[in-house]
């Protein structure tokens, strides 16, 4: 494609851009939400959740992924001590199997662990915002008090 066809077709593009179209980003206006742009909230029932269904993943796979394996092994096994050779490439695809399986089970048990910390973390961050904030009100409320002296 030579250079001034690509400039042209860029040019069109632009010419054609939708003003309605935006893309990863809010209206110019804010959006008409309650936040402002580029805070992120985080919900103690959204992370539990996240933790939950990873756990539970983590759970059915090494139950009917081990199921699998073991079923492919002695399959394996059986086709390798009746002198076919298929029963060395489904060791490998077994034992290939167990390798992935493993790294699954590994990364689905890091998100749930991850999660059930991070909700720990965030209520604790909670908490104690909130005994700050409840500090400052104290505060303001004795110096509103000195006001009529």
């Amino acid at each position: 494609m030579a250079w001034d066809e690509w400039e042209q077709l860029k040019n069109q593009a632009a010419q054609m851009q939708s003003a309605r179209m935006q893309l990863n980003q809010l209206p110019a206006d804010g959006g008409g939400g309650s936040t402002p742009q580029g805070d992120l909230t985080v919900d103690q029932k959204d992370l539990a959740a996240i933790g939950d269904r990873a756990f539970k993943l983590w759970e059915d796979l090494g139950r009917y992924g081990r199921d699998a394996w073991s079923s492919s092994q002695t399959a394996a096994s059986d086709l390798k001590t009746q002198g076919f050779t298929l029963g060395g490439a489904v060791d490998r695809v077994q034992s290939r199997w167990e390798e992935q399986l493993t790294s699954l089970l590994d990364a689905c048990a890091h998100i749930s662990n991850h999660m059930d910390f991070t909700k720990k973390v965030h209520q604790g961050d909670e908490y104690y915002i909130g005994g700050q904030i409840s500090s400052i009100s104290t505060l303001d409320k004795g110096f509103d008090g000195g006001k009529g002296n």
